[in-house]
């Protein structure tokens, strides 16, 4: 088993930006890919790891639900990346019960260690829609909560691939420590490789998941 890398980033929780431990690089960004993985995961995980990105796959179980989701479970992992928990059914967390709430995370964390061997370190609500009860759970399951610093992909000017990287890039939120928001989508995918390939031109590094300050260390 390889060893775990020190961390060397930790997330600030007012504006969700990941903040260098000591000499970190601080001109950094994080990738992440929502509701994964659906029909074009795969295909992003590839084309990260030729580009020697590491991302965060935040996954639903309705990808995961049958053989060929369990196995792009697999695929995406083998590829490098980290995995984490978009809940169950992608619910708004503040319109149901608080005993739906852990539903909605546990049974997506049991069903990822039941695939994979291991439980998610990281967690996103959906919408961004966190409750008391989701951080409590959170905090139990000693997963790192985020939500991002920006995203486009899912606003009907940037589903063109050529938009889409131009606004990723080009955006005034792009900062040091930026959490980057995109979706496992047709137009993403085709994007992917064109805003990797911008963000390193404006002199920015990625982080690795795996750098991240955990809730336990």
């Amino acid at each position: 088993m390889e060893e775990e890398p020190e961390p060397a980033y930790t997330l600030n929780e007012n504006n969700w930006a990941l903040e260098p431990i000591d000499d970190a690089e601080e001109e950094a960004v994080l990738i992440t890919i929502d509701d994964a993985p659906d029909e074009h995961g795969v295909e992003m995980a590839e084309t990260l790891e030729d580009l020697d990105v590491t991302a965060i796959f935040f996954i639903n179980h309705h990808f995961i639900d049958d053989e060929e989701g369990e196995e792009q479970l697999l695929e995406i992992i083998e590829h490098g990346h980290e995995i984490g928990n978009h809940t169950m059914t992608h619910a708004n967390l503040q319109e149901i019960s608080e005993e739906e709430v852990e539903d909605e995370i546990v049974d997506l964390n049991d069903e990822i260690e039941r695939i994979t061997g291991e439980r998610p370190d990281f967690f996103r609500a959906p919408h961004g829609a966190n409750t008391d009860r989701s951080w409590e759970v959170v905090e139990e399951e000693e997963m790192v909560g985020m939500n991002w610093t920006y995203g486009f992909d899912w606003e009907e000017e940037y589903t063109d691939p050529d938009a889409l990287s131009e606004i990723m890039v080009e955006t005034e939120l792009l900062q040091n420590g930026a959490n980057l928001l995109m979706h496992d989508r047709e137009w993403t995918s085709e994007a992917l490789e064109d805003i990797i390939l911008g963000l390193e031109d404006e002199g920015y590094d990625f982080i690795d998941p795996a750098e991240i300050e955990q809730e336990n260390e």
